[in-house]
């Protein structure tokens, strides 16, 4: 329970600290930022090798209630779904602080106290199991986003971080008007004990929401998390905010941010609505399939290297949608593993970019050519980075996309082949996109002098850069490492969805694993002596 803890308050403890260093010691700042978001990392592994992988309920499961009358509490908790992108967010965090060292040159401490914020909120979605605190921190990301982009972004900041405010806001209102409902509805018409924000008791009725309330509902939730994802056509703020962040600030947002849409599609719509899910799913496919297409070609015309990322990310998570509403235990479990693959690989071409733009200071591929030749390791970090997002075989990127067309494939919701074969097109394209920036930038011929003088990578880059193609290739070698940890949880969800569906579930019954008890988790307890169908 401590590891949990730490994990979540260590970022917000040290971003308060940073409030009394005086603003003159920026080495101070930026390595007691450093130290506290590595320290957060161990404490997440603490819990890791706690994490039993046969138990598809919560662990490490802790409630407090804050405001008795609307049963609203502080409770938090992990499961298969939630595990990995737990891990990525605190993996991710200390190499962005590291890349910030560069990156960021001026109101240093605001800049470090706002990303620990950040890293404490981003966690606090993952591990949320109250509607009421899961909003809390949901809304708590925009703050020190906002100003990242606003303040230390580049020319046109103050637009991309209005716009991006504003995309986030409204889709936070349809959320906050959901929660109200759902809360109000469950606990009074079905549980008849008065409101309640908790997660674990509205899943244990959610199927018994009448179809047309549960319809409204799910796309309250919805489309406040195709913003996020973003799914076509509520992408239109992305691109902006990519291009426009620093560096740092871009890392977050492809390799985290967009993570907690699909997460809240797959935590909320899937499991609490799975009725919704199953008659819209085939609609909310299609646009993922054309999210995928959209996103690759909009790419392939682009002539900055960084909106090419940003439009790539498009691409990319429409795979992971379309994987989420296969509602297959394959698709689902591609879904997660693309969402940490494209943390991986989308948010190591934004840290490469960045580098490359600290050197040249311009972001035009017709600016760059013959880079290999002065710059070769760094050459090589974005040949694999850029293999890893176009998803060739024996990287990372390859596993995830492959699952999730499979899921399309084979899923009886979907119950047709186009979404694959459309979809299939992506990783063409992706190819198209990518093999040609990288010809141009890395081994085109360009006579500008600035290009031949360029200082290849630094031992910080280096520090930065290899624990990123460790896991890179780890998971595109073997991925069981990572699919294992969310493989019951996922197959019990499936056999939920199934079993509304179909009246069985296609996995056997999932053995249970009863947790520690203690004097908080009793609900828990009652979720766990229950044998999933």
């Amino acid at each position: 329970m401590t590891s949990l803890y730490c994990t979540l308050f260590l970022p917000l403890l040290g971003s308060v600290i940073i409030l009394f260093f005086s603003k003159e010691k920026t080495k101070l700042i930026k390595y007691f930022s450093l130290a506290i978001s590595l320290l957060t990392f161990v404490a997440s592994l603490f819990i890791l090798f706690n994490f039993d992988s046969s138990n598809p309920n919560f662990q490490f499961y802790q409630e407090t209630i804050w405001v008795p009358t609307i049963d609203a509490g502080f409770r938090i908790g992990i499961d298969g779904l939630s595990m990995l992108l737990v891990m990525l967010t605190v993996f991710i965090s200390p190499i962005t602080i590291l890349a910030s060292f560069s990156a960021i040159r001026e109101r240093e401490k605001e800049y470090y106290f706002m990303i620990l914020l950040l890293e404490f909120a981003m966690v606090g979605v993952f591990i949320s199991l109250d509607l009421f605190l899961f909003y809390i921190f949901w809304e708590l990301i925009l703050i020190p986003m906002y100003f990242i982009i606003g303040i230390w972004g580049s020319k046109n900041r103050i637009y991309a971080a209005v716009k991006f405010f504003i995309f986030t806001m409204f889709g936070s209102l349809l959320m906050l008007v959901s929660i109200i409902w759902l809360g109000n509805y469950v606990g009074t018409e079905i549980l008849e004990t008065g409101f309640t924000t908790n997660y674990l008791k509205i899943r244990e009725v959610s199927n018994l929401i009448p179809q047309n309330i549960q319809g409204w509902l799910f796309w309250g939730f919805a489309i406040s998390f195709f913003i996020k994802v973003p799914l076509f056509p509520l992408h239109t703020w992305l691109p902006d905010a990519h291009t426009e962040a620093p560096t740092p600030g871009s890392v977050i947002l492809a390799s985290i941010l967009l993570k907690m849409g699909t997460y809240g599609l797959i935590r909320y719509n899937l499991d609490l609505f799975p009725t919704s899910s199953i008659e819209y799913g085939s609609l909310i496919s299609w646009f993922a399939v054309i999210g995928i297409i959209y996103g690759a070609l909009v790419s392939i015309v682009q002539t900055d290297i960084k909106r090419l990322v940003a439009y790539s990310s498009v691409s990319h998570m429409g795979f992971v949608v379309l994987g989420i509403f296969s509602i297959t235990a394959i698709g689902l479990q591609g879904a997660i593993i693309q969402m940490v693959n494209h943390g991986l690989s989308t948010g190591m071409l934004f840290l490469l970019v960045g580098m490359l733009y600290e050197r040249r200071h311009t972001r035009e591929i017709s600016e760059y050519g013959g880079i290999a030749r002065v710059m070769p390791v760094f050459s090589t970090f974005f040949g694999i980075a850029m293999f890893a997002s176009a998803g060739l075989p024996g990287l990372n990127g390859f596993v995830g996309e492959f699952m999730t067309l499979l899921g399309a494939f084979t899923s009886p919701f979907l119950n047709s082949w186009a979404y694959t074969i459309v979809g299939a097109f992506g990783v063409i394209f992706a190819a198209v996109y990518l093999l040609w920036m990288f010809q141009r930038v890395f081994f085109g011929t360009n006579d500008n002098p600035a290009n031949f003088n360029l200082k290849d990578l630094s031992k910080r880059e280096w520090t930065i850069l290899v624990p990123i193609v460790v896991f890179i290739l780890w998971i595109g070698v073997y991925p069981k490492t990572f699919l294992h940890i969310s493989e019951n949880s996922t197959r019990t969800l499936v056999n939920k969805i199934e079993t509304i569906k179909f009246g069985h579930g296609s996995f056997p019954q999932l053995q249970t694993v009863e947790l520690p008890k203690s004097p908080s988790n009793a609900i828990q307890q009652s979720n766990q002596n229950k044998p999933v169908k």
